[in-house]
């Protein structure tokens, strides 16, 4: 029996563009508009979620009241405040030449993201990233996203290749989480601002420092034609 291809799937946000820090501060604008007071660091902890689990664990840490409403208006004023930020976002150091290398050897890969296409679509402009020839899952398209698996088993599925021989590539304890709950291989990225230690305990079989650390070790993850 030949062997399974190995297909790649992304997160986005702290993978392959330096984004994370911009979600950040737009989170922390969108609460203070609500006056909400949370420490920067705390946000921090929970980018990669969903946008909804997010302010959800959010709003209960701080003890306020969960409203739909309420959370629906973060989410908005966290898309807007993240937009006037959008131009700072650039490609992580090699993440372009990563894309190229793997569509360039024959491997399939795809893009999996807890944001929205509203705040994700300038950013996959920037990277050079067509959503109509490469399949990009966004929150719009699953029910749940991560620590969930939807995300990640819907790349795949859009792929058409089995998520077992899957490497999910991200830079956050909840893509690793979602990648073992998936049942495919999660490869942890320390560009996001996690450590080395909580990538690994959540799972992650190998940690590179970012996209271009990946790429002078592909073979070690399965990336060879």
């Amino acid at each position: 029996m030949p062997a399974r291809q190995t297909s790649f799937l992304f997160d986005l946000d702290g993978t392959l563009v330096d984004s994370v820090y911009q979600h950040v501060l737009a989170w922390h604008e969108a609460l203070q508009a609500e006056g909400i007071e949370l420490s920067v660091w705390r946000i921090h902890r929970r980018i990669g979620m969903s946008g909804g689990l997010f302010t959800n664990m959010l709003l209960r840490e701080t003890g306020l009241a969960i409203e739909p409403q309420r959370i629906e208006r973060l989410r908005h004023l966290h898309a807007e405040a993240y937009g006037r930020r959008a131009g700072q976002v650039r490609p992580l150091p090699g993440a372009r030449e990563l894309l190229a290398y793997l569509t360039q050897a024959g491997l399939p890969w795809a893009i999996a993201t807890s944001g929205r296409m509203e705040t994700a679509g300038p950013v996959l402009n920037n990277l050079g990233v067509d959503p109509g020839t490469v399949p990009v899952i966004t929150r719009d398209k699953v029910k749940y996203a991560k620590p969930d698996p939807d995300l990640f088993l819907a790349a795949a599925d859009a792929l058409g290749h089995p998520i077992e021989s899957a490497c999910v590539v991200g830079d956050s304890i909840w893509d690793m989480l979602a990648a073992r709950r998936a049942g495919a291989l999660g490869v942890g990225l320390l560009s996001g601002g996690y450590g080395e230690d909580e990538l690994v305990r959540a799972s992650a079989y190998r940690v590179y420092q970012d996209p271009a650390d990946l790429l002078r070790h592909i073979d070690e993850v399965g990336g060879r034609q």
